[in-house]
């Protein structure tokens, strides 16, 4: 017995012992599991998009916050101001509130904006800078559209235009991305390679190289995707849609618009993942470009040839085409002509008009906004402060009797002229040197400006390389329905020649976001802008619309027309008078845009602002008039 009562006891005293550290022995695994299969995917390409995501969230949400606790009715201290407000006003018997109460509340609240605005907008341009990617040039597009961006968080965005974070190390990332994906060592592919881009984007960048020796295509540019992009861009898409979500919710944009706009931004940047699609994208266009019927080899404009040996789904590899960027000398051009090319092209018009009756410069607060990212967003205008003094009375008046291309007219005459007094005097003063009868600062003055006769001599050729561009980008649209739906100044390249009396050449880069027509789809977008050139009558222009898909509210046959000649018609000078926009947007407002429709009006916007910053002011549906009919003739 006692033998027995000894075993369980000490049975008992082994599992009392054994239990406690099986038990943390336990503990320890699964915690030792987890962890690991957190480690192993928090490195996976969902853990990252999901980390990514998070540092996003943890920058935004004190921001979001700070909005909301100080602005939104539902917010406690918004409703406790309220409330002592409202027993205020019991207490001192307060009379009903009048429009001059109403409009020092206005006041009162736009003051706590403007200060929420300056405290917030340089933290969400750091998270831009930090994050970088896609939110770098969710920023620049920003920066530019229609939608009512508080001027302080434009100001920041706009330096992202040209103050963008440095690109992607050589050693550690690009080069070993190359070698990976062409399978040789880079010395065994090119004679050279410059290390440092000659242009980087959000999610790649480009070097120039040189082929073997033995290979006769010589010079070439590798466009190279970063490895990270792959997870990054769907990350940060999915952030910016639920950022959006939240605008929606706290009432900052129309919902339908936000949609429309979204989509499409999320299916832009999609695309240019794809580095097959656009290889093949870009050998089609490049192919149809040798066509001696079509416009390129006419008006001189080339893409680069693409050698498929050497590209991968993360490697493009093409011929080099020489130049500056068009942005570079479109800036050059907006110098020329007098305008500060540090300022948005917002102003262009307002300037123009303004120029003409010499009303000063600040007593306007009209601004014209030329958008670049979304159907639902057309050209639009915003007015701030309608000055008071006669001046702007008076250009008001100017811009509503005399229209916009007279305007444009007027200013590129005027710079003309002052170039070529300037040009006249700088030739009399070089003359007066050589026989030593002028003072040596005039000399100096002389030599600095003897350019002058050829920078005018050039102004004409800006309006030709417009009108070329249009014509190009009208023959790609209904001709052959596959376009580039990003011609940016910066996809686009100026190859002036040595020899004079010869045209520039000019060269389409850039093939990573192009749309796809159907014959049927090029037809009735060719219709539209028929009637549109044609100057139809409201019905006939809302009915093409309509057979295109659209859906608008109230189905209002003026609305579809009169934004129809918006898109694809001569800016007028009463799209400068921001009551004619209020009125057109209080009729009626589109709940659906066609998308095939919103690629072809996104290309003809980025080409009208480019020639409108230029200050020309083209009728797209008349320039792409012949095309239209060509596309009726083969397909209709």
């Amino acid at each position: 017995m006692i033998s027995k009562a000894a075993g369980q006891a000490a049975r008992q005293t082994i599992r009392n012992r054994s239990s406690p550290s099986a038990l943390r022995i336990a503990t320890g695994t699964i915690a030792t599991t987890s962890i690991i299969s957190a480690t192993i995917y928090i490195n996976t390409e969902n853990g990252l998009g999901l980390k990514r995501e998070l540092d996003f969230w943890s920058s935004v949400t004190p921001v979001v916050w700070d909005y909301w606790w100080n602005c939104f009715s539902s917010s406690p201290k918004v409703q406790l101001q309220k409330a002592l407000q409202k027993i205020n006003n019991y207490a001192v018997e307060q009379p009903p509130p009048s429009p001059q109460t109403e409009q020092d509340e206005k006041k009162e609240r736009q003051i706590l904006l403007d200060q929420l605005h300056e405290r917030n907008a340089p933290k969400i341009y750091n998270v831009m800078i930090q994050l970088g990617g896609l939110y770098i040039k969710l920023g620049q597009v920003l920066s530019v559209t229609a939608l009512p961006i508080p001027e302080k968080y434009r100001e920041y965005f706009r330096t992202l235009q040209s103050n963008v974070p440095n690109h992607e190390d050589w050693v550690t990332v690009v080069k070993p991305t190359l070698e990976r994906e062409l399978g040789a060592p880079l010395e065994d592919i090119f004679e050279s390679i410059n290390e440092i881009p000659c242009g980087a984007a959000s999610i790649g960048q480009a070097h120039k190289a040189t082929l073997k020796c033995d290979d006769a295509r010589g010079e070439v540019i590798v466009k190279v995707q970063y490895p990270n992009a792959k997870w990054q861009v769907p990350a940060d898409i999915e952030c910016v849609g639920q950022f959006l979500q939240l605008c929606v919710w706290f009432g900052l944009v129309d919902e339908s618009a936000s949609k429309l706009s979204y989509e499409e931004f999320a299916r832009q940047f999609l695309s240019e993942l794809d580095y097959t699609n656009e290889m093949q994208n870009l050998k089609a266009v490049y192919e149809s470009s040798l066509d001696p019927n079509a416009p390129y080899m006419k008006q001189r404009v080339v893409l680069p040839q693409v050698f498929e040996e050497l590209c991968t789904d993360q490697v493009i590899t093409m011929s080099y085409l020489p130049g500056r960027k068009f942005e570079e000398e479109t800036k050059r051009q907006l110098s020329l002509l007098g305008i500060d090319t540090k300022k948005s092209f917002h102003s262009i018009v307002k300037e123009s008009s303004g120029n003409v009756t010499n009303a000063e410069e600040g007593e306007r607060k009209d601004e014209v906004a030329i958008s670049s990212s979304s159907p639902s967003q057309t050209l639009a205008l915003s007015t701030k402060q309608p000055a008071r003094m006669w001046k702007a009375k008076l250009t008001s008046i100017m811009r509503n009797v005399v229209s916009v291309d007279f305007l444009f007219s007027v200013v590129r005459f005027s710079r003309r002229i002052a170039l070529l007094s300037q040009s006249a005097t700088v030739k009399w003063i070089q003359l007066a040197s050589s026989l030593s009868i002028v003072p040596v600062g005039w000399k100096t003055w002389a030599d600095e400006r003897q350019n002058d006769i050829l920078q005018s001599m050039t102004l004409d050729w800006t309006e030709d390389a417009v009108h070329t561009l249009l014509d190009v980008h009208g023959y790609q649209i209904l001709n052959q329905g596959l376009f580039n739906a990003d011609p940016h100044p910066g996809n686009i390249l100026v190859d002036f020649p040595t020899e004079a009396g010869k045209k520039a050449t000019i060269g389409l880069i850039d093939y990573g976001q192009c749309k796809q027509l159907t014959p049927d789809e090029r037809v009735k977008i060719a219709r539209l802008i028929l009637s549109i050139a044609e100057k139809e009558s409201d019905e006939e222009i809302a009915t093409k619309f309509r057979t295109l898909g659209i859906k608008t509210k109230n189905d209002s046959t003026r609305f579809l027309a009169d934004f129809g000649r918006l898109m694809f018609g001569r800016f007028e000078s009463k799209h400068l008078d921001h009551s004619w926009h209020k009125e057109l947007h209080k009729e009626d407002r589109v709940l659906y845009f066609p998308k095939e429709l919103s690629m072809v009006y996104r290309t003809a916007l980025l080409l009208r602002g480019l020639a409108m910053s230029l200050q020309y002011n083209p009728s797209v549906g008349e320039l792409w008039r012949d095309h239209a009919l060509e596309a009726i003739r083969k397909h209709g």
